[in-house]
């Protein structure tokens, strides 16, 4: 299992996340931040410290988020 940051992050960019990740696996891009799905270690504490909401786990992201799964994979693919 993986995490997976949605919309809520896009534009915001808090960053309180990657101050948490106990693995750095969570990188920044031009409009917001993705979690690498090899590095994650599924421990939550991103998901616990987001001010936005935005992160779930990869089997629990809804219906209109799912988009964000593939954007997520997409994002690490291209680097």
């Amino acid at each position: 299992m993986t995490y997976v940051i949605m919309s809520p992050c896009e534009g915001v960019k808090d960053g309180s996340c990657v101050l948490v990740c106990p693995v750095d696996c969570i990188h920044e891009g031009e409009t917001m931040f993705y979690i690498d799905p090899v590095e994650c270690i599924a421990c939550g504490l991103c998901e616990t410290i987001c001010p936005e909401d935005a992160i779930r786990p990869i089997e629990d992201v809804p219906g209109d988020e799912k988009p964000y799964i593939a954007k997520n994979k997409d994002f690490f693919e291209r680097a």
